[in-house]
């Protein structure tokens, strides 16, 4: 699933495919945010380590688990 983390004062967003299911996602991003911890950490599908201080955190955008299609459709 795709996952895009925006960051305060910064032109671009960290945009990453993850293994992660949206709500396992969503479990780590609330826990980081809500309990203070300094940094929010996710892995992509290749297992690279993403650390993102929570702190310039502007929006998370968690997407659909759904596979994205190749080809035509007739």
């Amino acid at each position: 699933m795709e996952v895009r983390i925006g960051i305060v004062n910064a032109p671009r967003e960290l945009n990453f495919e993850s293994t992660q299911s949206s709500a396992e996602v969503e479990a780590a991003v609330s826990a980081a945010l809500g309990s203070g911890a300094g940094t929010l950490e996710l892995r992509d599908e290749h297992g690279s380590l993403f650390i993102v201080p929570t702190a310039g955190i502007a929006y998370v955008q968690v997407g659909s688990e759904e596979s994205r299609r190749v080809g035509f459709v007739a």
